[in-house]
């Protein structure tokens, strides 16, 4: 049953390219509202045209952004921080447990993501690259470490730092490969992605975007 009546809308692209599907950030926000069974619903931003209507939501012309009653939020971490006030499923209400939520969810996006997209961009065959692999190496080694003491990374239970972690983890195992052996890493990649709620997202992210396939199609005849 879903907790509230109000709909969530989760903007994304009409379509993107074979390579990023199931990893285009909207299926964080997505993830996140199947495990709160919160209800909402998924528009779209064309990926070919940036409108101004685009930028008035997102001023770096990118997805996902995120309406609530109203309320506009840009940047997955945001968006996901707001949906975890709405629901305790996702973040605890107590401060201490909270407080370990919000700094594990920052932690994900500028502590390893920050390192992570950087390598996925320039690769790692050149010098720059190479340089990035070794420090994410090292923000790997260091998590790894707090990872082997816990099955979730803050409050001792799931939360929206986990969506954000194991998502972020995800990514850069994908794009660039963990540069080093992280057992207890993927092991709660595996954990955390084994969730019906993602698999869910997952699943409806690759079918919005094949649904785009068509309606491309059907424009070119």
């Amino acid at each position: 049953m879903l907790q509230e009546t109000t709909v969530l809308t989760i903007w994304t692209y009409d379509w993107v390219p074979e390579g990023p599907r199931g990893y285009v950030r909207d299926l964080r926000l997505r993830w996140a509202c199947e495990e709160a069974q919160l209800a909402y619903e998924v528009r779209s931003v064309s990926f070919d045209e940036r409108e101004p209507e685009h930028f008035a939501r997102q001023p770096f012309g990118q997805i996902p952004f995120l309406e609530d009653n109203g309320l506009t939020l840009f940047e997955s971490g945001a968006c996901l921080l707001h949906l975890g006030r709405k629901s305790d499923t996702l973040m605890p209400r107590d401060p201490a447990a909270e407080a370990e939520v919000l700094e594990w969810t920052i932690a994900a996006l500028n502590s390893i993501e920050m390192v992570s997209v950087p390598l996925m961009v320039v690769g790692r065959s050149s010098e720059g690259g190479q340089r990035l692999a070794g420090w994410l190496a090292m923000r790997l080694a260091q998590l790894e470490t707090v990872i082997e003491s816990r099955e979730w990374i803050a409050a001792e239970r799931f939360t929206v730092a986990d969506i954000l972690m194991a998502d972020v983890l995800r990514q850069t195992k994908a794009m660039t490969g963990l540069p080093g052996d992280y057992p207890t890493l993927e092991a709660y990649i595996e954990r955390v992605c084994a969730r019906p709620a993602f698999g869910k997202a997952h699943a409806d992210q690759l079918a919005h975007f094949a649904a785009g396939d068509e309606a491309r199609l059907r424009k070119r005849q």
